[in-house]
């Protein structure tokens, strides 16, 4: 197997000091490739990055109508969050709506991601819970698409829902069949393992990833409920993209600058996905070490900035991303990390 392509460069002292190695699909509606750089054919498991199929169900149900989920829900539905207080707030409250709370998810804890809210929580002798979990609102998405379920069916939720995470429950059939009929991959053939928040992760090629966030941007290929269901959680990120990540993350960030013209969402291991519904493709980036905060982020960027019509302002904030300076303890520019050249003229003659 050949290698993939260098898609980043850590620079120090004018000369590469390290270099980070990737795949990159960009694929229209019609499964179109538009730009292909390293293997775009070797299944790899999106993990987070694939949140807004996984979402699919909650809005297609008529849960999330049932249950008056709010923007600020159906985000973060969609999200790997921070754990800041908004964050587990949210979460708590699509549970209440759905008459349940805490005690039912089973994503597990761990302390915030975000920093301020690691410390407040330590300042206060607490500890985390499930809420803080970056999964949690995806997760109690899956509650509430859950609870919709097992009421029409005249069951207990409680009852229904114990075990939700495992691939013969009924929810999990339902999120995986969502995944599936969006990246037209056969789920039931492929490599399977378990996220990190419990449910099954499914191996996937980047093609058709950015395949199924083509679909995501346009609706094309999608069931009509699906369809309907994709344009209400990009419309719902785009207005609290908060949400989603948030303080100082990426996702938030970009998307609170170019609202509905981009959906993006990071994943563990180095994957990355988007849809961008004014161009009708979708994204799909894999970097070989798996590296998020020093690689993925740079390639996402750079792969926007080529992509979109931008103001000034917009490009400002990609470009800072994509040729990203790098400073010591003391404040000293020290280097930087800069998308590959290549990378930048594959995109454009794509």
């Amino acid at each position: 197997m050949s290698a993939n392509p260098v898609l980043v460069h850590a620079l120090r002292g004018g000369i590469t000091e390290s270099f980070h190695r990737g795949a990159l699909a960009i694929v229209d509606a019609d499964g179109g490739v538009v730009t292909a750089l390293g293997d775009i054919d070797r299944p790899i498991f999106g993990r987070s990055a694939v949140k807004v199929l996984q979402a699919l169900p909650l809005v297609a149900s008529g849960a999330a109508e049932a249950f008056g989920l709010t923007d600020e829900e159906l985000a973060l539905a969609c999200a790997s969050h921070g754990g800041e207080p908004e964050h587990a707030a949210t979460a708590a409250s699509m549970l209440a709506k759905a008459g349940l709370d805490a005690s039912v998810l089973e994503c597990g804890a761990h302390w915030p991601y975000n920093e301020a809210a690691t410390r407040a929580l330590a300042r206060e002798g607490a500890e985390p819970t499930a809420l803080h979990n970056n999964c949690s609102g995806k997760h109690a998405g899956f509650v509430c698409f859950g609870c919709f379920r097992a009421r029409g069916e005249g069951r207990d939720p409680r009852d229904f829902l114990r075990g939700y995470v495992t691939p013969d429950h009924a929810v999990m059939r339902e999120v995986t069949a969502a995944v599936q009929a969006a990246t037209g991959w056969d789920l039931a053939t492929t490599a399977r393992g378990t996220d990190g928040c419990s449910i099954p992760a499914h191996a996937i090629p980047l093609r058709h990833l950015a395949h199924a966030f083509a679909r995501v941007a346009t609706g094309q290929g999608l069931s009509p409920e699906h369809a309907r269901a994709a344009r209400r959680l990009r419309q719902a990120v785009a207005h609290a993209p908060h949400r989603v990540a948030g303080t100082g993350r990426f996702d938030s960030r970009v998307m609170a600058q170019l609202g509905e013209r981009v959906f993006c969402k990071v994943g563990a291991e180095g994957v990355y996905c988007a849809a961008l519904p004014e161009r009708g493709l979708g994204v799909a980036i894999k970097m070989d070490d798996g590296n998020n905060a020093r690689a993925v982020e740079v390639v996402m960027a750079a792969v926007l900035e080529a992509l979109l019509h931008l103001s000034d302002t917009e490009r400002a904030l990609l470009h800072e991303i994509s040729d990203h300076p790098l400073r010591n303890w003391r404040g000293l520019d020290v280097g930087s990390l800069k998308a590959d050249e290549g990378l930048r003229r594959a995109i454009v003659a794509g």
